[in-house]
């Protein structure tokens, strides 16, 4: 049965458009950025001041958790009330929680300072989540239809551009400022985000879908049966339940490699720390150079999807494969850092062309009334299986001595995983061919 498109007729120009993205990739570079190097700063101060493991893993610990309590609201707020409203009010809070956070940090000291952290990650988790599922459901609001994968190409741009310059640019900072300098630092981006966005014009559509939801009851209930029907819609998208079942596994079986690189590489290969700062710039720069490939390439819309999402999952696959091989075979560290960071860019260049490309489709296909319930629940979806794969993957490698097996393994069973799911989402694709 062919799906019904969603109504894409908002008027705004191409210039109007360009004008927005360059917003979005400013503000998002600079959240991302200042994020980035207040999330370091926050893993050296906690590790200086607790000398605890944890220090560098808390809002790994936080984020999904909060993600997961918080997916029926946010949802709901986000296809109910004005985008740029959610917005003001979510960097608001965001704002006043990091001027208290500031002022109150201090007061603590040793283990105790995890009391104002974990409050504050709680309330910025919160924020971060509202702010990107935002931003997601009002694309129809800032770009017309040809310039969707152009937004979306170039805020990807902005990030992978800032997690290249991040790790340097935190390092140095912490030496010369301090955690206060980074807090301080991190107040004075979230305002300029927050400027940047309160220029930005967000189109409603002519009937307003927001205008019969001004000031709706608010009770259990109510939450959970709108919630529902965004999962209804989902469960009816043959489409979206079997993208569910690949990425959900991808992510599983991907945390293998998120804390397998630096385990390997320093804990059995002894290698030290700098291959693992090479494999992360090679990831970093594949995932620039993949969303600026596609920003430079023209829309297709949905031609070729089938190919367009197989083939990156089918690299990445591999690339997986290929890193257990790396890592089975003696090498000096030299060569694990330029091999294993030529083929952490493949793999990041593979997985940032097939986010972006569902990120797409997923806007030309949902109706923009559904878009935040749909959003908030792929990504707290695929966030929550996160903390598990850690959990297992942790143990798995601490009890073995052949880390590099543990990622070919991975590799074979994505690659059979996705050979199985190929008929399935061809069958799929063109069930929903408008």
């Amino acid at each position: 049965m062919a799906i019904k498109q969603p109504d894409l007729t908002i008027n705004i120009s191409n210039h109007q458009s360009s004008l927005q993205i360059f917003k979005a990739a400013a503000s998002n570079f600079i959240s991302s950025l200042s994020g980035k190097m207040f999330t370091f700063g926050l893993g050296l101060m906690l590790l200086d001041e607790t000398h605890s493991a944890i220090s560098f893993g808390i809002n790994m610990i936080i984020s999904p958790i909060v993600g997961l309590l918080c997916l029926v609201p946010i949802g709901n707020l986000i296809d109910t009330y004005p985008h740029k409203t959610i917005l003001t009010g979510s960097l608001t809070a965001r704002t006043l929680a990091l001027i208290l956070f500031a002022a109150s940090i201090n007061l603590f000291t040793a283990t105790a300072k995890l009391i104002p952290i974990v409050l504050f990650l709680i309330i910025d988790a919160i924020s971060t989540n509202i702010n990107d599922t935002c931003y997601s459901a009002a694309t129809h609001e800032l770009v017309n239809a040809h310039n969707i994968q152009r937004l979306s190409s170039l805020t990807q741009s902005a990030i992978s551009l800032s997690s290249i310059l991040s790790p340097a640019l935190g390092v140095g900072l912490y030496s010369l400022v301090g955690f206060s300098g980074f807090v301080i630092l991190e107040i004075v981006a979230t305002l300029a985000s927050f400027g940047i966005m309160l220029t930005m014009k967000f189109h409603y559509h002519a009937t307003n879908q927001f205008a019969n939801s001004q000031h709706p009851p608010v009770t259990s209930h109510s939450q959970f049966a709108k919630f529902h029907s965004g999962l209804n819609y989902m469960r009816s998208r043959t489409m979206i339940k079997i993208t569910i079942l690949l990425s959900v596994i991808l992510n599983f079986l991907y945390t293998a490699v998120t804390i397998g690189i630096p385990y390997i590489l320093k804990d059995q290969l002894h290698t030290g720390n700098g291959p693992i700062g090479v494999l992360e710039t090679g990831s970093a720069i594949g995932m620039l150079l993949g969303s600026l490939l596609l920003t430079l390439l023209p829309p297709t819309g949905q031609k070729r999807l089938f190919l367009k999402l197989i083939i990156p999952v089918l690299i990445l696959d591999s690339q997986i494969l290929l890193l257990g091989v790396l890592f089975m075979t003696s090498q000096s560290p030299t060569g694990y850092a330029l091999l294993g960071s030529f083929i952490m860019g493949i793999l990041a260049f593979a997985l940032v062309i097939l986010n972006i490309t569902f990120q797409v489709y997923l806007q030309q296909t949902v109706p923009t009334k559904l878009l935040g319930r749909v959003v908030a629940t792929l990504t707290t979806v695929n966030s929550s299986i996160m903390p598990i794969g850690t959990l297992m993957f942790t143990l798995i490698f601490q009890s073995t001595t052949h880390g590099g097996l543990v990622l070919i393994i991975n590799g074979i069973l994505l690659l059979g995983y996705t050979l199985l799911l190929l008929r399935p989402l061809n069958q799929a694709i063109h069930s929903e061919q408008p």
